[in-house]
């Protein structure tokens, strides 16, 4: 399974709206923080066995501060990095951060 790194709010917007029909996985990336590098790696190795059913999507948050700070605005989610965030019908579904962030947990969120 592969994701799509997303740098603009309006990308943002856009999958926000597809919620409606999929459900939409955010990673939320810090490209300086070893504990995010770390949380990463379970992304990835996650992305492996992902459904196909989900779109999943890869926001670096220092480099894309403004989508980062959009997507907790119009989720009232709080923003953490690094941050899991499963999303339907345009709401928060479940969220995570930092060590929390497991493959296992990934996997059995997104497939229930």
């Amino acid at each position: 399974m592969k994701y799509q790194e997303i740098t603009t709010v309006e990308e943002w917007a856009n999958l926000l709206e597809q919620s409606i029909e999929n459900k939409l996985f955010v990673f939320k990336h810090s490209t300086t923080c070893p504990i995010s590098a770390a949380a990463y790696d379970e992304f990835k190795s996650y992305l492996a066995e992902a459904s196909s059913d989900v779109t999943h999507v890869l926001v670096k948050v220092i480099e894309s501060r403004p989508v980062s700070n959009q997507i907790a605005a119009d989720l009232g989610v709080e923003h953490q990095s690094p941050q899991a965030i499963l999303i339907e019908n345009k709401e928060a579904k479940w969220n995570d951060s930092h060590w929390r962030i497991k493959k296992s947990k990934l996997l059995e969120v997104t497939t229930l």
